[in-house]
């Protein structure tokens, strides 16, 4: 980011982050992170993320959900 165009936060969350729709897909990623950690124990998914096996991040059935590390999981392309 070139200097002195500084990020507007509040503009970004009533735009985009606030809306329901995103509210609800939040909580979702939320909720696969907490189904795991209740299973696995935080110290298994510090530092890493929850995968999706088929990619269909509203499917949090348990059999769905894997840990990955950061670079595994966001350099795949589906």
């Amino acid at each position: 980011m070139p200097l002195g165009n500084k990020r507007n936060y509040k503009k970004e969350y009533r735009e985009y982050h606030g809306k329901p729709e995103q509210i609800r897909r939040r909580a979702g990623r939320n909720a696969a992170r907490r189904k795991v950690a209740k299973r696995r124990g935080l110290a298994a998914i510090r530092g890493k993320d929850v995968n999706h096996r088929d990619g269909n991040t509203w499917n949090n059935s348990s059999s769905n959900l894997t840990v990955e590390p950061k670079s595994v999981n966001r350099g795949r392309k589906y």
